[in-house]
């Protein structure tokens, strides 16, 4: 039972990547803007934004063609996906990029940089320098997501945590407000202009996963995502929403394990990116269960964690050598991997450090055989040795005649001792949500627009299908805050 009725225009929720930017724009249009979040702060605000044509960019001199970037887009899913909306999130992805540097880091001593390296000799994966990072020094990150609180508070939205959706009201066919619980007691925000969900898609739903995403539980071993309920879209949904019928998700290819562990026994949630293995993501020779290579190491995150869901058991070994700190740089990688910054790992000793943590923790091991790496990985020792036999033979060859690696991108494992862990896949998010129009309107089920009902960011559909297409750095965080811009511009509108 309700206890109160509180007006307002437009109600956002989820305080996240697309939640924030919607409030802000909503506000900036003129609108009165209730902002709730289910937990006590608001989400993690991205650091690494993707944009065509940024303010950063244009200092920087990066050039990007957009019909080329869009149709590589497309083509990566297949064309399972809206172009419209591609084609909408290239054409506003500099604005909100932007928006945050002149009214959230400028009055800060922070600005964005630009990050115009992003190549990659694979034709396949063609790299965009769509990447611009927070940064004071031009050399580490900044945090922003107070400073984005702070300009909330300052610009009268008011901010709401603990509060969670309970239900969308709807008269006809216009979502009017809904129904949201505080502390255990429920009450009403009457919505005169609309509202935004923006509460980040399912990837901690269990439940949901079994039923939408089933491989995700078997692929992944940690979820990174632990407040992505769902409550959002299954709100939508029960007022006659469209959503995807596709899964999508945003996986990295960092999660440690013990040794022994079992995929359908784990599925571990962490907010803070618990045993997360930065050389993971490196082209380092990786093997099934039974000590054979199973795929090219040098594809974007996702696909290995895809590969290895056709292998027994779901996961996998990586293997590598004591030389391991000094093939890093020439790998050149993309994006949090990158060696230095804009990756998290500054230099050949941060990930160093990071190794050893985990060779403390037990969940790396190191030998002076590879014979000895394999028992200790539970791997059959015969196979391992002749995989690594046949590894340090293509790499004499300069040639990797199983499945293709670059060459820049393969390393011998003859220097002792040797260095194994068992990985799986970190779900970040799915990406499969509710499908939307050109305005950010979330459509029912015969494809029309429910009124004053928006949303953005991995609520909302169209834009992902399948894996996540790593090689445009940024793309996640920057499709959820232009497109969080959007639906605040549009809902305030109305």
């Amino acid at each position: 039972m309700t206890k109160e009725i509180i007006k307002t225009d437009v109600l956002v929720v989820g305080a996240g990547d697309s939640g924030m930017m919607a409030a802000a724009a909503a506000r900036e249009a003129g609108a009165k803007v209730i902002l709730i979040e289910k937990e006590n702060k608001i989400g993690l605000m991205r650091l690494s934004n993707a944009a065509i044509n940024s303010n950063a960019q244009k200092r920087a001199g990066v050039s990007i063609n957009k019909a080329e970037l869009v149709e590589y887009l497309a083509s990566f899913a297949q064309h399972n996906v809206d172009q419209k909306l591609l084609n909408i999130w290239a054409d506003n992805s500099s604005e909100t990029v932007n928006w945050v540097e002149d009214n959230i880091l400028k009055p800060n001593g922070a600005h964005m940089r630009s990050e115009p390296d992003a190549m990659v000799t694979s034709p396949i994966y063609h790299g965009f320098p769509t990447e611009n990072d927070s940064t004071i020094d031009d050399k580490s990150y900044v945090s922003y997501g107070a400073w984005f609180q702070e300009w909330i508070i300052n610009h009268n939205i008011d901010l709401r945590f603990n509060t969670k959706l309970v239900k969308l009201i709807k008269e006809k066919n216009t979502v009017t407000g809904a129904i949201v619980e505080t502390n255990n007691e429920s009450y009403q925000i009457t919505a005169t202009k609309g509202v935004i969900l923006c509460t980040g898609g399912y990837s901690a739903n269990k439940e949901l996963l079994k039923k939408w995403n089933p491989e995700a539980l078997k692929k992944n071993v940690y979820n990174d995502s632990p407040r992505n309920n769902g409550s959002g879209i299954t709100a939508a949904l029960k007022v006659g929403a469209l959503r995807d019928q596709e899964p999508a998700e945003c996986i990295f290819d960092r999660g440690l394990v013990p040794i022994g562990t079992k995929t359908d026994e784990m599925f571990y949630q962490t907010e803070t990116y618990e045993n997360w293995l930065w050389i993971g993501s490196y082209p380092f020779l990786k093997v099934n269960l039974r000590g054979q290579r199973f795929a090219n190491e040098s594809v974007p995150y996702q696909f290995i964690s895809n590969a290895a869901a056709k292998e027994p058991g779901y996961l996998y070994a990586m293997i590598w050598d004591s030389n391991y700190a000094d093939q890093l740089e020439k790998f050149h990688m993309l994006g949090c991997a990158k060696f230095g910054f804009p990756g998290y790992m500054p230099s050949k000793q941060a990930f160093i450090n990071d190794t050893n943590q985990y060779l403390k923790k037990g969940l790396i091991v190191k030998a002076d055989t590879i014979a000895e790496l394999a028992k200790k990985l539970h791997l059959p020792e015969e196979a391992l040795v002749k995989t690594v036999k046949k590894q340090n033979q293509n790499y004499i060859d300069h040639i990797d005649h199983e499945f293709g690696k670059e060459f820049y991108r393969m390393s011998p494992i003859n220097q002792k001792p040797y260095y194994g862990c068992i990985l799986g896949g970190r779900i970040l998010g799915t990406l499969d949500g509710l499908r939307v129009n050109e305005k950010m309107e979330v459509l029912d089920t015969n494809y029309n627009p429910i009124n004053h009902l928006f949303t953005a960011g991995n609520d909302s559909g169209g834009f992902f299908w399948g894996s996540y297409p790593d090689r445009v750095p940024g793309l996640a965080s920057s499709h959820a805050q232009t497109f969080g811009r959007l639906a605040g511009k549009y809902a305030a509108k109305n």
